[in-house]
């Protein structure tokens, strides 16, 4: 399991970090491969810059805290929130699935397995993420978690999708070449280390 220590760093450093690892929801289970950082100061996209309850959550949860909300009233996303020289929340937009494959699919009813957690909605509708798991702890004893990462995977930084502003700051993270991105790579901003 990460520790919490992994979420006392800024959003980027957390957002690069979590590319390779792992995520555990009970049976399922799958190999983040694409996620976003959400600054709370001054990031236009961030909920922090125009909810104040985000701001609020931030204030009063641990690094590591689920921060999971309905998305336009149709999809549920996963975030982390993270706290360092920076604060702020990592959304986990794709995960290659490898457990758990068949739940995912009765839930999502897709059978191909690329489409099964490609993207933020699909991702929570496979695993059976919603507003239930909101302030839950993913450094805590229990059946949801993150999985250290092994060895050290190419990871391409991009610009941030799916948002009407702020999206050409190069947040977006995703894993060189990995078929079960949300979106292919718009414009390599280069490599994160």
């Amino acid at each position: 399991m990460i520790e919490r220590e992994f979420f006392e760093r800024s959003p980027l450093v957390c957002a690069r970090g979590l590319i390779g690892a792992g995520l555990r929801f009970g049976e399922c289970s799958g190999i983040i491969v694409e996620t976003e950082a959400y600054d709370s100061v001054g990031d236009e996209a961030s909920h922090t810059f125009f909810r104040p309850s985000s701001r609020v959550f931030l204030e009063t949860h641990i690094p590591g805290t689920a921060y999971v909300y309905l998305n336009y009233g149709m999809h549920w996303l996963l975030n982390v929130l993270v706290r360092g020289r920076r604060d702020g929340f990592v959304l986990i937009r794709a995960v290659e699935p490898i457990a758990g494959l068949e739940v995912m699919a009765a839930r999502r009813k897709v059978a191909q397995v690329r489409k099964l957690c490609s993207g933020p909605g699909r991702l929570t509708q496979a695993f059976g993420i919603d507003g239930r798991f909101h302030g839950t702890d993913l450094c805590g004893e229990g059946e949801v978690f993150f999985e250290p990462r092994r060895g050290r995977p190419r990871v391409v930084a991009d610009g941030r999708i799916g948002i009407s502003v702020a999206g050409e700051l190069p947040w977006r993270f995703t894993l060189a070449g990995s078929p079960f991105v949300s979106v292919p790579v718009k414009k390599e901003a280069g490599l994160a280390p």
